[in-house]
């Protein structure tokens, strides 16, 4: 028989859940389907090796933001050594067959990924750039409208990716009704725009590109305490892609919540650290609210619209009927004939 050997770990929590309970296998026993307010790096040394199958992970990006318990301008050396140490326990605790999603800003984007390939064996599947509107507005450079999505694996031949679950419409399908067009649509481009004038009842989109509205002030989805929330249809798209319902989903950084919201949504399994008690409170009464199954938050997904063409079509529509033309006339100026 197999011994087990239960740990038991005093961590402060909003809510009320008991201890971890450590077992050596490839799952965490307790502390699941919650949120802890403790350290990231203390809450995952206290996980099993191998327990997790993804990650998504959206830390400060040491600029100076005015969080309420974390400052957010460390030196650059120990802003990186602080970050190798998440990194390490973030890929202590995933699964061999895991996924770990990175977002951050451009001033360490690049050192990174080259912290997680070199340092730690991570391959780089897809580096995804979200474009947004709503920016930041910079006086001596060109404003900032992106951040970095890094798609890292432990093992490049074995891992989870539901295609399936992230098709969407081809220029074939939306614009020419071209029935060589695969049924089930194509893969994601790796640059996703997210704009909020492209709002269903905002202007009509350009081309057949998924929308996922930043999370802007006035937004129903906004909860008001976190300036950096994420708009649910982004964890949306990477959840489906990285997971299967039933596995567990982790946040090193909760924030707002938006990872574990979506999560509990699409029936997997989450688990949350954060240090703020403020952002807990909002997590906690946001995720009482949820129940799975339910929609997400913001724009549908895809946004589908498609370019005008001179001779072509949008599926669905009729032709246009021409208008006979007297060629014994001259044309007028202007006029299409």
């Amino acid at each position: 028989m197999i011994g087990l050997a239960l740990v038991w770990c005093t961590i402060p929590t909003v809510l009320p859940v008991p201890p971890f309970f450590l077992l050596r296998g490839p799952r965490v026993s307790a502390a699941i389907n919650n949120v802890h307010n403790i350290d990231c790096i203390e809450g995952m040394q206290s996980l099993a090796t191998g327990s997790v199958d993804l990650v998504f992970a959206d830390p400060p990006f040491n600029i100076g933001y005015d969080y309420d318990v974390y400052q957010d301008n460390l030196e650059s050396d120990d802003y990186l050594k602080w970050t190798s140490g998440w990194i390490e326990q973030v890929v202590r605790v995933l699964k061999d067959n895991g996924t770990f999603w990175l977002a951050i800003g451009d001033e360490y984007a690049a050192e990174m990924k080259v912290l997680m390939q070199r340092e730690f064996g991570l391959t780089c599947r897809s580096w995804v750039i979200w474009y947004y509107t709503f920016g930041v507005n910079c006086k001596r450079k060109f404003n900032r409208s992106h951040a970095h999505l890094f798609h890292m694996v432990k093992d490049s031949k074995q891992f989870t990716f539901n295609t399936s679950e992230i098709r969407v419409p081809s220029a074939r399908q939306l614009v020419y009704g071209d029935k060589r067009a695969n049924p089930k649509g194509r893969l994601p481009d790796d640059t996703w725009v997210l704009r909020p004038q492209d709002l269903p009842a905002g202007f009509t989109a350009d081309d057949d590109t998924w929308y996922f509205p930043r999370v802007a002030g006035t937004f129903k989805e906004r909860l008001g305490v976190h300036g950096c929330q994420m708009p649910e249809q982004l964890l949306g798209r990477i959840i489906r892609a990285s997971s299967d319902p039933g596995e567990l989903v982790m946040d090193p950084f909760t924030g707002s919540g938006t990872t574990l919201a979506v999560a509990k949504k699409l029936q997997r399994d989450y688990l949350g650290f954060e240090l703020s008690e403020q952002y807990i409170d909002a997590v906690e009464n946001r995720l009482q609210q949820i129940t799975p199954g339910d929609d997400l938050d913001g724009a549908p997904e895809p946004q589908i619209s498609a370019p005008s063409t001179a001779n072509g079509r949008q599926l669905g529509s009729k032709p246009k009927k021409k208008t006979p033309v007297n060629t014994d006339q001259p044309s007028l100026p202007g006029l299409d004939v």
